[in-house]
C-alpha cells in the first residue's frame, strides 16, 4: 500500500449522497456490515497463517495485514461520506525509533486510525477484545497483547520495544469518561521507563460523540464525523511513574482543554 503523508482521507465523493436522517442510517449500518466483512476476511486468513508460518514472520505479516485493512477501511468510510479523517501526523512516527505511543481515547476507532498508519506497532488490548470472535483471531496473529495479567502485559510491551517496536498504549485504560481526558493509569509511565523508551503523545480531536464511552449501537451520528489526529509532546523516559503519570495527565487536560471534542459521557444526538 502506497503511504503518501500529504494524502487525507477526505476525498470528495464520486456519487451524490443526502444528507437526510436516512442516509446516515444507511451508512452507519453499511459501515458495521463492511467491518464484519473484513473482521471474517482477516480470520480467514489468520488461522493458516499463524499455523504455518514461523511466528516472527506471522506477526510481522499479521501487523501489515490489519495496517493494509484498517486503512482500507477508513478510506471507504470518507468516500461513501461518513466520516473525514486527517491522520497524516502520525507519518512522522513510521520511520521513528521504538516508543510508547500514548493517545487520548475518545471513541473505539482510535486505535484503528493509528494502526492504519503506523504497519509495525504493537497494541495494547483488553483481553476481552483478544477473545471476540471477530477480532481476537487477527490480534492474536499480529501478537497485540492482553491487558491482563498486569506483570504479563508490562514484560511483553517491553519485549516488543526492545526489538524496535511502537507501542501503542491508551493511559486512560478506557474510552474517556469524562472531559477532556480521563484519569490516567501508570502502566504508560511503568513500560517506558522498564523499556527506557521516550512516551509520544498524540491527540485525537472529533466532532461527534460516535463510538465513544456510553454510545448506543443504535444512535445514528450526524455526519460527515470529522477526525483529526496531531502529535503532542516526546517525554523522554521517566524516572519516577508516579510523578511522570501526574505529569502526563496534567500535560492531556491542557492540551485538550480547548479541543473539539464532544461531551463525555456521550448522550444520543439530536432526532
Amino acid at each position: 500500500m502506497d503511504y503518501k503523508p500529504h494524502v487525507l482521507l477526505d476525498e470528495p465523493l464520486k456519487i451524490h449522497v443526502g444528507h437526510t436522517r436516512l442516509h446516515e442510517s444507511l451508512r452507519k449500518h453499511l459501515g458495521y456490515l463492511v467491518l464484519g466483512v473484513i473482521c471474517l476476511s482477516v480470520t480467514l486468513l489468520a488461522f493458516p497463517m499463524r499455523a504455518l508460518l514461523p511466528r516472527a514472520l506471522s506477526k510481522r505479516l499479521g501487523r501489515r495485514l490489519v495496517t493494509h485493512t484498517t486503512r482500507a477501511y477508513l478510506h471507504f468510510l470518507a468516500r461513501m461520506g461518513a466520516c473525514r479523517f486527517d491522520l497524516s501526523a502520525l507519518d512522522e512516527l513510521r520511520d521513528a525509533p521504538a516508543m510508547v505511543i500514548a493517545p487520548n481515547h475518545p471513541c473505539l476507532l482510535d486505535a484503528v486510525m493509528i494502526l492504519s498508519r503506523l504497519p509495525d506497532a504493537v497494541c495494547i488490548m483488553k483481553a476481552e477484545l483478544v477473545n471476540n470472535v471477530f477480532f481476537g483471531a487477527g490480534a492474536r496473529l499480529a501478537g497485540y497483547i492482553r491487558n491482563t495479567p498486569l506483570r504479563t502485559m508490562v514484560q511483553l510491551g517491553v519485549d516488543d520495544l526492545a526489538n524496535g517496536n511502537h507501542l501503542l498504549l491508551f493511559p486512560e485504560g478506557t474510552r474517556t469518561t469524562r472531559f477532556p481526558v480521563g484519569a490516567m493509569q501508570g502502566t504508560t509511565g511503568l513500560i517506558a521507563k522498564k523499556a527506557g523508551v521516550p512516551v509520544q503523545t498524540v491527540f485525537i480531536e472529533t466532532d461527534s460523540g460516535f463510538l465513544g464511552k456510553g454510545w448506543s449501537l443504535l444512535w445514528t451520528p450526524r455526519m460527515p464525523i470529522t477526525y483529526r489526529v496531531r502529535l503532542g509532546k516526546r517525554f523522554e523516559p521517566p524516572r519516577d511513574t508516579a510523578q511522570f503519570v501526574c505529569e502526563l495527565e496534567h500535560y492531556f487536560q491542557s492540551e485538550l482543554a480547548h479541543a473539539q471534542l464532544p461531551d463525555f459521557p456521550v448522550k444520543a444526538p439530536p432526532t
